[in-house]
């Protein structure tokens, strides 16, 4: 199958990279350092049991030099994915796919859904209508990424734990393209199932994302710090239980408690996530994907969010002063910092 990747770092790259192990002809999008370090030296892998693998992929940087494709995995941020929208008509073809690999809510989450907000356009995501305008929303099949890895150098992907990719169709139907991305996701050595509420599933990794994701980039702590410290462990639970009644507004069934997924964040470890590897990189957080999105969703359904909003406007303050300082901030020994 002919897939590109847009957006080759941690996901995209781990994606693209077991793809073209697995016989796919992957093309991937970038820029820069990554770029060319993939342009020379193939995409580089790392699995979890320290086996290495290179994977020989086509690199560019405009998504018209790709050409018409199968699929295409939007592998970048969600706050980067108005910079290359109006770019992804050249690699469209009559069947083709797009996935969505973005965490938290996403853009589309009211295309196709069916309920009373049906269509709704949020406001936080896609503030000038642009992802709406330029990417079909019925290309669109959702997928919650459960893998976590880190870029550790360009051309260089760690895979850090996980292999799961459930994905479906957005109005839940079982359609033949959603089974041949399953068998494509299982055939490169990932975990895959078709649900028939992939919304249900995009809020029970919310829960993490709209929580550990804030708290480790204020705080600078690994999952498991937060998790085993009580007041941190408490703020999270509180955000939670405020998302799964905005959630349950919406139709939405959760098949965990919040205290399972919490005991599953625990169980990751030293993990830092991806917004505080962000912070200590100074890039650009997806504050309002990760939470923004669900204190709108919150408005809509008239639910109070105090311990997630007081949260989000902090580590928004925060993303403001990175940018303003173009600076990335990292915690480092006192003894370093006197040197």
């Amino acid at each position: 199958m002919r897939v590109c990747v847009i957006g080759a770092g941690a996901i995209g790259g781990l994606m693209g990279a077991k793809l073209a192990l697995a016989g796919n002809e992957v093309s991937v999008i970038d820029q820069g350092p990554h770029l060319q370090a993939i342009r020379q030296n193939g995409l580089k892998l790392i699995w979890e049991d320290g086996s290495e693998h290179v994977a020989q992929v086509k690199a560019y940087e405009k998504c018209a030099d790709a050409g018409e494709q199968d699929l295409v995995i939007l592998g970048l941020k969600a706050h980067y994915l108005e910079l290359v929208a109006k770019e992804m008509e050249p690699l469209m073809g009559p069947d083709t796919m797009i996935m969505t690999v973005q965490n938290g809510i996403p853009w589309w989450y009211f295309h196709n859904h069916g309920g009373p907000h049906d269509g709704k356009q949020l406001e936080s995501l896609d503030p000038d209508g642009v992802l709406t305008k330029y990417i079909d929303g019925d290309r669109i099949i959702g997928c919650v990424v459960y893998p976590a890895a880190a870029v550790t150098e360009p051309g260089v992907i760690h895979h850090v734990e996980g292999d799961r990719f459930p994905i479906g169709e957005l109005d839940g139907s079982e359609s033949e393209r959603v089974e041949k991305l399953k068998e494509l996701l299982e055939g490169a050595g990932f975990r895959s199932r078709v649900l028939d509420d992939i919304r249900s599933e995009i809020w029970l990794k919310a829960w993490g994302n709209l929580s550990f994701n804030p708290i480790s980039a204020l705080t600078h702590a690994t999952l498991v710090d937060i998790c085993q410290f009580p007041e941190t462990r408490k703020l999270a639970e509180k955000m939670m239980e405020e998302a799964q009644i905005v959630a349950e507004k919406l139709g939405i069934t959760f098949r965990h408690t919040i205290e399972k997924r919490i005991n599953g964040a625990e169980s990751v470890g030293a993990h830092k996530t991806s917004m505080l590897q962000d912070v200590e990189a100074g890039r650009s957080l997806e504050t309002e994907a990760l939470i923004g999105a669900v204190l709108e969703l919150a408005k809509l359904t008239e639910t109070d969010c105090p311990h997630t909003f007081a949260v989000y406007s902090c580590v928004k303050l925060l993303n403001k002063v990175m940018v303003t300082q173009h600076a990335g901030v990292v915690v480092q020994s006192a003894g370093a910092a006197a040197e």
